[in-house]
């Protein structure tokens, strides 16, 4: 069993997800870049696969892009 790099890789596909219209991978790191978190275009996929790690800054950009919690993202609420 390959155990996941970061806790939210279910929750961020499914925030995008609850979204209308969806908010689709590069529409997120366009949401990032204007909270000054800039990441290569294949970080979300890597991210919701479980592959890449989330630093802490990271984390609470994509709570704000996605109107989430932190706490929600991390499968707390």
């Amino acid at each position: 069993m390959i155990s996941s790099k970061n806790l939210i890789a279910d929750r961020l596909r499914l925030a995008r997800l609850m979204h209308s219209p969806v908010v689709t991978q590069k529409d997120l790191l366009a949401r990032l870049e204007i909270r000054g978190i800039s990441l290569p275009d294949a970080a979300i996929s890597k991210i919701e696969a479980g592959t890449r790690p989330v630093s802490d800054k990271e984390l609470v950009a994509m709570a704000e892009s996605l109107s989430v919690s932190v706490y929600w993202l991390l499968g707390k609420e």
